[in-house]
């Protein structure tokens, strides 16, 4: 066996080796991508609490000044996902 051959077979083994893993990778990578698309249409106190780590008396202060916009569904807030993206992308040039 030369010594271009030589190469050509190693060369070859390597690339057995990285295929399987380049498409283990893209598949890793497009449930990544998908899980950052989903997010709900409407956060509840409990959600702002927990992703934005607000606390109570800062979701009500919120909501009374109108920096918070709300829908109220018996004694449940609801808050747009929508427009609390918008808030959040509004304020991070500031």
């Amino acid at each position: 066996m030369t010594k271009k051959e030589k190469r050509q077979a190693f060369i070859m083994e390597i690339k057995n080796i990285i295929d399987p893993l380049i498409l283990k990778l893209e598949m890793i990578d497009s449930k990544i991508s998908k899980g950052k698309t989903l997010r709900p249409a409407y956060y509840r106190n409990e959600d702002l609490k927990k992703i934005f780590g607000l606390s109570n008396n800062t979701i009500i202060k919120y909501r009374q000044t109108g920096v918070l916009p709300y829908t109220k569904l018996g004694d449940i807030f609801l808050y747009d996902s929508v427009k609390i993206e918008e808030i959040l992308s509004k304020n991070i040039g500031t």
